[in-house]
């Protein structure tokens, strides 16, 4: 774990999957439908939408990450079994509807009180993540939305971090990323962003290169190392 140098952050970037927005949320609200698979069936989900992101940009065969994840739940449905366009579809809107984790609002808020731009950076397509921005009614608390699309490849490729280097016209080191997947931590430290890594679900530290400057469980909780306002 290496230091936070407040004093040099201009910026507070966000993953928006997991980090601002519960991915969970979705099966979540069709966990009638899905029955007691639901927690599975979001957990395969998840687990495949990140792998084809991976693997697809090794392969140098980018698709958006809309069609990524209707990929990933095609492949969850298929893997227990259901065969249900509805609920496949009702998931598929669902995805763009997630809710905002408890704490996001209020922090986003203090953070820019505090004279921080704000702006999210993820794999998600500029309309999912829009949807997402206005279902939680976070509008007037992000500067901006950066969306991979524009570049055609996913994190953790150097190229997504530059992006928000370009757009803010910053450097890396003025730049306070926070995500709550540790290979997201690690491919923004490794570039050269102050990362935090909101560890949600206690998960163990991958053993990647790149460190964070702090370890948190909720995004709320970043406040406690940041001046007053």
């Amino acid at each position: 774990m290496s230091s936070l140098a407040f004093k040099t952050v201009k910026h507070a970037v966000f993953d928006a999957y997991g980090t601002l927005f519960d991915v969970h949320s979705a099966a979540s609200r069709h966990q009638e439908k899905l029955g007691e698979n639901a927690q599975a069936v979001s957990a395969l989900w998840r687990t495949k939408q990140l792998e084809y992101t991976w693997l697809r940009s090794l392969m140098q065969r980018y698709i958006n990450f809309a069609k990524v994840t209707q990929d990933a739940l095609d492949y969850a449905l298929d893997s227990h079994g259901i065969n249900d366009e509805t609920l496949r579809q009702d998931l598929l809107n669902a995805y763009h509807e997630l809710a905002c984790y408890p704490e996001v609002p209020e922090t986003l808020s203090k953070l820019k009180k505090l004279g921080l731009g704000t702006a999210i950076l993820s794999n998600g397509t500029l309309e999912m993540l829009e949807a997402g921005v206005r279902n939680s009614q976070l509008e007037d608390l992000l500067d901006a939305v950066f969306s991979v699309d524009t570049i055609r490849i996913f994190k953790p490729d150097p190229q997504v971090y530059q992006l928000a280097v370009d757009q803010l016209g910053c450097n890396p080191k003025e730049i306070l990323f926070f995500s709550s997947n540790a290979w997201d931590v690690s491919g923004a430290a490794t570039f050269g962003y102050q990362a935090v890594w909101v560890n949600r679900f206690g998960q163990a530290p991958e053993r990647l290169p790149g460190t964070p400057v702090l370890e948190i469980k909720t995004l709320d909780a970043v406040l406690q190392y940041l001046p007053a306002d």
